[in-house]
């Protein structure tokens, strides 16, 4: 069998739809319908990636959600019928990787759940062997091959999106990145011109490696443009 995904939703249909589309890709599934048993499924069986929906008997899927961050690092897509533009945001500021909406398309989760799958575990195979090295700017190290992030030598806990968006930026620092450029390298979709996901990343970003993330010392915004990655050469913390 393949990677193992964990499917959690309270419809036992839409559980069991998924999980043929993903057995047809050589997915291994486990499920479950609440997020009690969601949770003691990722800590007894483990998870390479999870499929959550946010209503939910017991524990909804925005609890598991900040449950899942606070230990784990896996690749999370929240499933949900609530489908606001602040019920997206707050599900991407949990830490969800991804949000897709109820009715869905199973056959574009299945090609969303292999998107952050490649991204994620893929990704040092993916990063040519010349460009495997730490970069390091001010307090911030960013190590490609372990994809490890550090503040003062401290490791942060990021996501496999806020990941992939830093050391995108990092990697050419003082570039300017349109957020069609972000979306499209780190989404491999095409952009919709709905900048709310870009800009919940980013402000996710700067929370973990800014001391002031509203007045941000690295992630610049280029007002009408994108974002980009201000180098610096010294050490704040001395």
């Amino acid at each position: 069998m393949g990677r193992k995904i964990l499917i959690a939703d309270d419809e036992k249909e839409i559980v069991e739809l998924i999980e043929i589309y993903l057995l047809k890709e050589k997915f291994e599934v486990i499920k479950a319908y609440d997020g009690f048993t969601a949770w003691k499924l990722i800590e007894e069986s483990g998870s390479d990636l999870a499929v959550i929906d946010i209503m939910m008997p017991g524990m909804d899927g925005f609890q598991l959600v900040r449950r899942i961050r606070e230990k784990y690092h896996i690749p999370v897509i929240v499933l949900s019928a609530k489908n606001t533009k602040n019920d997206i945001i707050l599900g991407l500021g949990l830490g969800a990787d991804d949000y897709v909406t109820k009715p869905f398309d199973p056959l574009e989760l299945t090609a969303r759940i292999q998107s952050q799958i490649r991204r994620f575990y893929l990704l040092n195979q993916a990063i040519p062997q010349e460009k495997k090295r730490i970069i390091t700017s001010g307090d911030i190290t960013l190590d490609l091959e372990c994809c490890v992030i550090k503040k003062c030598g401290k490791e942060l806990s990021f996501t496999s999106t806020e990941f992939k968006i830093l050391s995108m930026l990092m990697q050419q620092i003082g570039r300017v990145f349109t957020k069609k450029q972000i979306f499209e390298r780190v989404w491999e979709d095409p952009y919709n011109s709905d900048d709310s996901t870009i800009m919940v990343h980013m402000s996710n970003i700067r929370e973990k490696i800014e001391d002031d993330p509203k007045n941000p010392y690295y992630i610049k915004t280029v007002r009408g443009l994108g974002y980009k990655f201000e180098g610096r050469s010294d050490s704040k913390g001395r």
